[in-house]
């Protein structure tokens, strides 16, 4: 996300009409910039990819208590919070006999797996808004240099601010679980790239 957004920055002042002619520096920031757009689309199929790990993870039949994991290097996890399981704790961490093995040695209980779920898709929609948002900024960007400021296109290119709106709520939602820094690195993305916007505006 960063990439993108400093070559827009960069565009205003680089790229302006009077250093049109400096073709060397305009190729390489569209190169840094497809570059950032390969990350993020990297990014994009990691999201997609745990989802469907997610999806994968069965029931462990043979784990009713986590007592039988005690002391043997696992851990519980809920909300993101992992927790080594040993003998104080094995009996308080968990609720009800259904256990979900999430990775190698990383277990939860069934209330702790419908979070995770939730958890990931909430990922998931925030790396494709930041995509959309990307793609909304550069169509009103091609569309200001062909002198246009009016009409459908520039409405849907506008669309981004709805997308922000989208991604406070996310950040309201970390807030609920407690993930405060989450949060907090949530508002500052979007009021970065507000700014960015409004910068391409004037």
């Amino acid at each position: 996300m960063a990439g993108p957004a400093d070559g827009f920055e960069l565009d205003t002042y680089l790229l302006s009409d009077e250093n049109a002619e400096r073709a060397l520096i305009r190729w390489s920031l569209n190169a840094i910039r497809l570059l950032c757009y390969a990350l993020l689309m990297h990014t994009v199929m990691a999201r997609v990819t745990d989802m469907i790990e997610y999806v994968e993870v069965e029931k462990v039949n043979s784990v009713t208590s986590l007592c039988q994991l005690a002391e043997q290097e696992f851990f519980f996890t809920e909300n993101n919070i992992y927790t080594p399981i040993d003998a104080s704790n094995c009996n308080d961490l968990a609720q009800g006999q259904d256990f979900y093995l999430l990775k190698k040695r990383v277990v939860t209980d069934k209330d702790g797996y419908s979070l995770e779920g939730t958890n990931l898709w909430i990922d998931l929609q925030d790396v494709l808004l930041w995509l959309l948002i990307v793609a909304a900024i550069e169509m009103k960007v091609y569309l200001q240099n062909q002198g246009i400021t009016q009409g459908r296109m520039m409405m849907l290119a506008r669309i981004s601010t709805v997308f922000y709106g989208v991604l406070f709520l996310h950040a309201g939602y970390w807030i609920s679980k407690g993930h405060w820094l989450w949060a907090w690195d949530q508002s500052l993305w979007i009021l970065g790239f507000w700014a960015i916007e409004n910068n391409l505006s004037t």
